[in-house]
């Protein structure tokens, strides 16, 4: 699994969930039961996990509803 990306925005993390699962892109989101630790402050981001080779068709899926900002930066 690749990390697509990872956000302490729970409405963003919903609606990628929502955009992965109309485009049939099994995933995985990791870290959702964290906020036991941080005192449900929402400070641990969660992180949205993808097979290696839905990566790039998620990203483009996330580009396109306007979620570019997102996705982590190339370095």
């Amino acid at each position: 699994m690749k990390e697509l990306l990872r956000s302490n925005d729970p409405v963003v993390i919903s609606f990628v969930d929502a955009l992965l699962n109309e485009s049939g892109i099994v995933h995985s989101i990791a870290d959702q039961h964290m906020s036991i630790l941080d005192g449900s402050i929402g400070a641990l981001p969660r992180r949205v996990l993808v097979a290696a080779d839905d990566l790039a068709p998620a990203q483009r899926i996330l580009r396109e509803a306007g979620l570019a900002g997102e996705l982590p930066s190339k370095t």
